[in-house]
């Protein structure tokens, strides 16, 4: 039903646009650096009914809902929009999730995996590596107008998985969403690949050394060398690790545009 001045209020455009604040709300408090930082619940609820004020024409257009009659099946309905739009920001996270592992893999390389700071995304401890590549994957993130991505993908799945309860979950939505979590391990080992194997070369090196020369306390060497090297190939890596993953953020973000196909 197309909206107009005359019908705007009517009970089944109520619903409709309740269903599809709902399915957007359920992103916009998953998705990256909206859901991680601080930023006030009233700003999330205000940005979340813009974006369903200006999808609403184009979804009750091509609406085809049959209105619910009871309470608790508007309650099944609402839950099913907020999950599909809660997969939509989750998939988006496990990024964030392999950066920070290969931050931690790389900290208990060089050796600095007991130095910790304040992580203001959940409030809790993280090693330093772990952020300082957190906020590169944030700047990749923003510099690839990543948010416009996903935002596409909850229009794309108003046309994938329209206003009904005839459209359900299927295998191969479940199937790309385990996919896309399953390649969390590898990306992060990717990530700091390079700078992993050079730092396992000198402990190698360091080990003949020490039974070469084993009058030399190779400790007092070893932990102050490690962090000096690992923080000058970190440096020698940071371009190409923006470019792998800038590359890698955009595998994912149409991975995601893909999921509700």
């Amino acid at each position: 039903m197309q909206p107009n001045l005359m019908t705007l209020f009517s009970p089944a455009n109520i619903i409709i646009f309740v269903l599809v604040f709902t399915r957007i709300s359920g992103m916009i408090f998953s998705m990256p650096l909206i859901s991680t930082y601080p930023i006030p619940n009233q700003i999330k609820i205000w940005l979340t009914a813009a974006v369903a004020f200006i999808l609403f024409p184009m979804v009750a257009a091509s609406s085809g809902l049959t209105i619910p009659q009871s309470m608790p099946e508007l309650l099944l309905y609402m839950l099913r929009e907020f999950s599909i739009g809660y997969i939509i920001g989750f998939c988006a996270n496990f990024l964030f999730a392999a950066v920070q592992i290969g931050g931690e893999f790389i900290s208990i390389q060089i050796g600095v995996s007991m130095s910790q700071v304040l992580d203001p995304a959940t409030g809790s401890s993280t090693q330093v590596l772990s952020q300082l590549y957190s906020y590169i994957a944030t700047m990749v993130f923003i510099g690839l107008n990543a948010h416009q991505w996903l935002f596409a993908a909850i229009y794309k799945s108003f046309q994938s998985f329209p206003l009904s309860p005839e459209y359900m979950f299927t295998g191969s939505v479940i199937s790309q969403v385990l996919h896309m979590s399953s390649s969390i391990f590898s990306i992060g080992i990717s990530m700091i690949l390079p700078i992993f194997c050079v730092m396992f070369i000198s402990e190698v090196l360091m080990g003949f050394m020490s039974k070469m020369m084993p009058q030399m306390n190779i400790f007092m060497v070893a932990i102050p060398l490690k962090i000096y090297v690992g923080i000058v190939l970190i440096l020698m890596f940071l371009s190409p690790t923006v470019t792998y993953l800038a590359a890698v953020t955009q595998n994912y973000l149409k991975g995601i545009l893909n999921i509700f196909m």
